[in-house]
């Protein structure tokens, strides 16, 4: 079953489960968060509660995608209880793009390992261990709250002072924290961890900076397990034509690392386990359009699509204008 949330022509906000290719509102609700923080307190599972309610209205949620009414499929009202965060080198093929933005020029000898190679083996030897413990941690980075979400179909704005606004084509996992601290998975998302490669192939320590950019996920939740093995396409379109195409994998048969050691190693923080917060968590790539050496500019359109979880995610890249390159911000004296 798949979840997203839509806007009605009459300007309402309405849940909207999709499953066997039919799609209708969910009665009764009238967003994901409060539909999952329900489920918490009911001890319910979402489909348990999505049935119990019965099939709603129907929609035809691609008209909604054309019309701009389909929203990021949970949000929270206020958007400092939404983080966006993600592990990067937890794919097998995502050592070698990283190594090489990250390999010292002065260096050609293989035996001189990155730090990011480094990473990577050790996600290989224990990123899946077994039974209960723990595995060896990730690579994690933070890239923002919920005012850096972008809706599927708006744009994902670069910053004036960026270098570069690249895809990042993902899943994401969406998370709820209940009333006591425990941590509920909602579902898998894909998601667009929008980047900075430029700025990072200056020196991995820029990493942090090269984060802090808007993200895009949805336009639709899937609700349960992620498969195994998940085989994706990323696409970027400039004026109507294909200048960029290439598949991507995911899913624990493509990763160094199993989700639940991922989620371990970001919800062990008591920080990130805050009752009736929301995290959308990010698993890291092998695929990006910087490592075939396109270049994105402003009204490329970014399109990820993997049949699991159901519409595609599109977002056209734009510049943002604030502030300028070169003005400094002025802190003020209280």
């Amino acid at each position: 079953m798949l979840l997203s949330q839509i806007v009605t022509p009459e300007g309402e906000t309405r849940v909207v489960a999709h499953r066997d290719g039919q799609a209708h509102e969910v009665p009764g609700v009238t967003d994901v968060y409060s539909l999952a923080m329900e489920c918490t307190r009911l001890g319910e599972t979402i489909a348990g509660r999505i049935g119990r309610a019965g099939p709603g209205a129907a929609v035809d949620l691609e008209t909604a995608y054309a019309e701009g009414r389909v929203l990021s499929p949970i949000h929270h009202d206020d958007p400092a209880h939404l983080h966006l965060t993600g592990t990067g080198l937890t794919h097998l093929g995502s050592a070698a793009t990283r190594d090489s933005m990250h390999k010292s020029e002065t260096h050609d000898d293989d035996a001189m390992l990155t730090d990011s190679m480094r990473m990577f083996r050790m996600g290989i030897e224990g990123g899946k261990p077994a039974g209960e413990a723990p595995g060896v941690q990730p690579e994690w980075f933070y890239k923002g709250n919920g005012n850096m979400v972008a809706a599927p179909g708006a744009p994902l704005d670069m910053p004036a002072f960026a270098e570069d606004g690249g895809e990042e084509p993902e899943i994401a996992g969406i998370y709820v924290i209940a009333d006591n601290g425990a941590v509920f998975r909602v579902g898998f998302a894909l998601s667009n961890e929008f980047s900075d490669h430029v700025m990072e192939r200056v020196n991995y320590l820029y990493l942090a900076h090269s984060k802090l950019r808007p993200a895009a996920f949805g336009p639709e939740i899937l609700v349960g397990a992620l498969p195994e093995d998940i085989r994706g396409v990323s696409r970027i379109r400039r004026g109507g034509e294909t200048i960029f195409e290439k598949p991507f994998l995911s899913g624990e048969a493509n990763m160094s690392h199993t989700i639940g050691n991922l989620e371990h190693h970001h919800f062990k923080y008591s920080v990130f386990r805050q009752p009736g917060d929301v995290h959308v968590h990010m698993f890291g790539t092998a695929t990006l359009s910087f490592a075939d050496n396109v270049r994105t500019a402003p009204g490329d359109v970014f399109e990820i699509d993997a049949p699991p979880f159901g519409l595609p995610l599109k977002n056209a890249l734009r510049l943002s204008s604030k502030p300028e390159r070169d003005r400094t911000v002025t802190v003020e004296s209280l």
